[in-house]
């Protein structure tokens, strides 16, 4: 999906100021606004910008930040450092999101970020941002399990409604 100028709008009311390098609308939350974009690995001037799925909806990012203030974090890094199945899971979701990253950048005739540049959300091997995770799991159902749990956790944000008004949209 591309970012129109009604997604464009929209995301601008939830980040409170225009996207950087947004490409595309990755996913739509239940109540029909974005709720993650998808961003160049590159912002216009170059410089490397490696998140490539980005929660947009203010409701989802108030979410995902109770749960880290919560300490979910910590109980996944604890589990990742206890759970060698679940560590493998995660470093698939990795290895997709860096994928996905490198062809991103292909589409859009950038260079690639190097092989070494940091995914998103503390991957492969810990946990720092759930935004992250959650946003990678919308965009691509099924790939990042710690986002799923996230997500899960966050409860339906969507339940009140959008998040915001966006002129000219029912």
């Amino acid at each position: 999906m591309s970012l129109d100028a009604a997604g464009q709008a929209a995301v601008t009311r939830q980040l409170g100021r225009p996207p950087r390098g947004a490409r595309a609308v990755a996913h739509r939350c239940p109540c029909g606004l974005p709720d993650v974009i998808e961003t160049a690995p590159r912002l216009p001037d170059g410089t490397p910008f490696p998140t490539l799925y980005y929660l947009t909806c203010v409701r989802a990012c108030a979410a995902a930040s109770r749960l880290e203030a919560g300490g979910l974090m910590r109980d996944m890094n604890a589990r990742l450092a206890a759970d060698e199945e679940l560590l493998e899971a995660y470093l698939a979701a990795h290895l997709d999101y860096a994928a996905r990253r490198a062809a991103a950048a292909a589409l859009a005739g950038l260079p690639p970020l190097a092989p070494d540049a940091p995914t998103a959300g503390g991957m492969p091997d810990r946990v720092k941002c759930l935004h992250a995770l959650a946003a990678h799991e919308l965009a691509v159902p099924g790939s990042n399990p710690l986002g799923r749990e996230a997500i899960a956790a966050m409860g339906e944000w969507w339940a009140a409604g959008p998040c915001v008004e966006v002129p000219g949209t029912p």
